[in-house]
This record gives structure tokens, C-alpha cells and sequence, in this order.
């Protein structure tokens, strides 16, 4: 066992559905190994002010069910300069904290590196995010939540679509990654999924189409990640209108809906294993690493590892089911 007698916690980047989850996790288990908790608000920003408090168990009590997290969240550019991260460094040594929780994706991450490798602060990073882009871990806090929130919009819309054989473009979250794309694409019964990492010409798109009104279909639902590569579902839409305007066609942005909503049972339970071994992590002297969830076993991945890592990909065979359930 270490000597760190106070852990901070922040969050970072974007908000995920089991954030607060983590954050009692993290809290409640330190003070279980009788270990003080400064809680961080606005993630490195809040360092950087000086935007700290001290939290007990009763500090996270209710959260376990909200979505969003307690702690807030912000970019900060000014952590990315050395004045910012020295800033941070005299703030975390004037509140006595000797370790640091880090919930958020790979900038979080990043961030974390670059002032442990500074300063030799101990980290610990939980992935908080709903991309599931995050090398090193099956699922990221939030994704099984977000997918669920697409999932039940999408079949909502499949209801007005085939009331009135529309074509209907659904763009989802996904710059950078597919995965909420492929995900709900295939439970929600898409007829065609568009992602970053795929490229799919509109004419190949519109054969698509074309095959499913020549099987009768009486509505048509096209996935489309914000990121991918035509230009969103706005601009899909109108390419695929020109050449196939006898089509009722539509279009849904999703945004920002599926960043909220009370977390789902198994992002609240993920949450709490990876509070609760990140903490116990730091107490065993691990540090610089992330926390992991591969085969229903927490895991631990060095950073540099996880955040300069190429391998991670969509899931193959999900690709493969996709296409074949679409006919």
C-alpha cells in the first residue's frame, strides 16, 4: 500500500451517462480505506482556478441515478501550456492531494500523461465516454446508455416512417468513431449505416435503397455518424433527394440527447467497478494507467499504451451481420 492520504477526482471533456456513478465509486471507496476526497468541478479548468472542495459519502449521495456529472465539465486550452499545467501542479500541492482520478476520453487521457510525466503525480484514468473509442477497454462508461437513448428514437421513428413510407436519415454521434452508428444500426434494423471509418458512395447507397423498395419495404432507415464521410445526414439526404425524389424523404439529428438521460444498469454498474479499482489501483502504486473492462474483467492498460495505440477497429463481424440483416 501507498501513502496517499488524499485523492482528487475531476471529469473532462464531454459528458457521459455514469459519470456520477464513477465519482461515488472513487469517493466511497477511498474513504472506505480511510483516504480524504478533494472533489475537481470543471475538470483541468477547475485545477487551474483553483476550483476544488472536499468531499465526504454523503457528497455523492443520489447521484448514482443522474445522468451528466456533478463534478461539471469544460475544454481547456490553457492546460495544454506548461504555465497552465504549473499552475495546476501548486494548486493540487496546496490542497495536499497526492493522487488524481481522471474520468473522460482520450483528451482527458492525454492530459493526464502529460502532468503525471511532469510532475509524478500518480493518475488514474476511467474512460467516461459514449464514442467507445477508448483503447484498452470493451466498453466505455456511457455507451451502453446512449445506444439505448438511439435505439428508442429510431424505433419511434420507424413508427411515423412506415405510417407514411418514408425514407428516413438518422444522424447519430460518431466524429472520430462508429460505434453508437453500427450499434443501433443493427437493433434498430437499419437498412444502411454510413461511419467514419467506412467509406460508402451515395450511388452505392442508393442501390440500397433501390433493393429495398424493389422488396417492398414500407419505410427505409439510414444510419449516419456525424463524422462519416459524405457530410452528414443533412447532406446525404440531399444528394440521395436528387436522384431519387419520388421518395418521402427525411431527416433527424439526434445531438446532444444522447449524452443525457439516467444511466443504464449495466453503465452504472461498469462505472462503479472502475471507481472502485481505480482507486484501489493507485493504493497498490499503479499509476499512469487506464481502466479497463475485456471479458468481464477489470483490466488496467499503461497510457502510453492506450492513448498511442492504433489497432482499435470496429467490430468485423457486426459489420458483416449489418449488411446481411439489411436485406
Amino acid at each position: 500500500m501507498t501513502s496517499i492520504k488524499r485523492i482528487g477526482v475531476l471529469t473532462s471533456g464531454g459528458d457521459a451517462p455514469g459519470m456520477n456513478a464513477a465519482i461515488r465509486a472513487v469517493v466511497r471507496t477511498a474513504i472506505y480505506h480511510h483516504i480524504e476526497v478533494t472533489g475537481i468541478y470543471r475538470g483541468y479548468e477547475g485545477l487551474i482556478e483553483n476550483d476544488l472542495f472536499v468531499m465526504d459519502s454523503r457528497s455523492v449521495s443520489s447521484i448514482l441515478t443522474q445522468g451528466g456529472t456533478i463534478l461539471k465539465s469544460a475544454r481547456c486550452p490553457e492546460f495544454r501550456t506548461k504555465e497552465g499545467r504549473a499552475t495546476a501542479y501548486k494548486n493540487l500541492k496546496d490542497a495536499n492531494i497526492d493522487a488524481l482520478v481522471t474520468i473522460g476520453g482520450d483528451g482527458t487521457f492525454t492530459g493526464a500523461e502529460v502532468f503525471s510525466d511532469e510532475y509524478d503525480i500518480p493518475v488514474m484514468c476511467i474512460p467516461g465516454t459514449i464514442d467507445n473509442d477508448l483503447f484498452g477497454t470493451d466498453y466505455t462508461i456511457g455507451y451502453d446508455t446512449a445506444n439505448n437513448t438511439v435505439i428508442e428514437a429510431i424505433d419511434k421513428i420507424r413508427d411515423t416512417a412506415a405510417s407514411h413510407s418514408r425514407l428516413f436519415f438518422v444522424e447519430v454521434m460518431g466524429r472520430d468513431s462508429g460505434c453508437i452508428a453500427l450499434n443501433a444500426g443493427v437493433a434498430a434494423g437499419a437498412e444502411a449505416i454510413l461511419m467514419p471509418e467506412k467509406d460508402t458512395a451515395i450511388d452505392e447507397l442508393i442501390q440500397m435503397l433501390e433493393e429495398g423498395m424493389d422488396k417492398n419495404k414500407s419505410s427505409m432507415i439510414v444510419i449516419v455518424a456525424e463524422g462519416e464521410k459524405n457530410g452528414g445526414a443533412y447532406h446525404v439526404a440531399k444528394r440521395v433527394k436528387e436522384k431519387f425524389d419520388f421518395f418521402d424523404t427525411k431527416v433527424s439529428i439526434l445531438g446532444h440527447l444522447q449524452r443525457g438521460g439516467s444511466p443504464s444498469s449495466f453503465d452504472r454498474i461498469l462505472a462503479t467497478r472502475m471507481g472502485y479499482h481505480a482507486v484501489k489501483e493507485l493504493l497498490k502504486g499503479n499509476s499512469k494507467s487506464t481502466i479497463g473492462f475485456k471479458g468481464n474483467q477489470i483490466v488496467t492498460t499503461p497510457l502510453h499504451v492506450a492513448l498511442h495505440s492504433d489497432v482499435f477497429k470496429l467490430d468485423e463481424e457486426l459489420l458483416e451481420i449489418s449488411k446481411v440483416m439489411s436485406i
